[in-house]
């Protein structure tokens, strides 16, 4: 396939940034996309200009690093999946793509595509630890009852790699299905209730004061999360916080 790239360069977060257009030529429907980003990096080296900065890590869908938006969709046009396991099949010869960072205020541009997504990591902070009886007398979790369906939607929960394409899918930039998913894989279980109700709390203050918007229920979040993370975990956590704050 022959394809015209258009694709967001930034030399940094004060850089105002613009639109520039490549063109790259002999693309395997079977590469990945993060494999046509590697062969129009080698071809800009290979000119002695500068490559295209972006997020990859793992290349297998775990970790939530290669977020990118490609033609307005988080993660591109398919489905239950990150950008790395997006391949060219998805894309006709000829295709124009646009290709750009998540735009959040709270995900700020660090250089091309790589955003800084550390607010994530800081509301994770403010919601603290599980407490674990470490005295000598504790229990075995499997002695602990708990009930099938509470058990897989914790898993299901937990299964959130904080890539961020819930904020960049939202019109407000919302981080609730984030939030969401890390208080309900705790809330669900008994071994999160002992800070169930400080956590809460401080999460969502920590979520506000990262500058993230308002949630709308438009859906839009669920839709696009790799993971398929259900906007019911909204619900859950508004439940939570309002139990919490009573």
């Amino acid at each position: 396939m022959n394809l015209t790239l258009k694709i967001w360069r930034q030399k940094g977060p004060q850089d105002k940034g613009r639109m520039v257009e490549y063109k790259v030529t002999d693309i395997s429907e079977h590469m990945s996309f993060l494999e046509m980003m590697d062969v129009l990096n080698e071809s800009l080296v290979a000119k002695d200009e500068e490559p295209i900065a972006f997020d990859h890590d793992c290349r297998e869908g775990i970790c939530g690093m290669c977020s990118l938006q490609i033609n307005g969709e988080a993660h591109g046009p398919d489905r239950g999946i990150t950008t790395c396991q997006l391949h060219m099949r998805m894309f006709k010869d000829g295709d124009t793509i646009f290709i750009e960072p998540f735009r959040a205020n709270a995900f700020p541009v660090i250089k091309d595509l790589v955003v800084d997504r550390m607010a994530f990591e800081r509301i994770q902070q403010a919601g603290g630890y599980i407490s674990v009886n470490t005295s000598g007398n504790t229990q075995d979790a499997n002695s602990i009852p708990i009930s099938k369906q509470n058990a897989d939607l914790s898993m299901d929960a937990a299964s959130c790699i904080g890539c961020g394409a819930c904020v960049a899918s939202c019109k407000n930039s919302s981080a609730m299905l984030f939030v969401a998913a890390k208080v309900s894989q705790f809330a669900l279980l008994p071994q999160g209730k002992v800070e169930a109700k400080d956590r809460v709390k401080n999460m969502v203050m920590q979520m506000d004061l990262e500058g993230f918007g308002n949630c709308t229920n438009t859906g839009a979040c669920e839709i696009e999360c790799p993971k398929g993370i259900s906007i019911e975990n909204i619900a859950r956590l508004n439940r939570e916080y309002l139990a919490a704050t009573i």
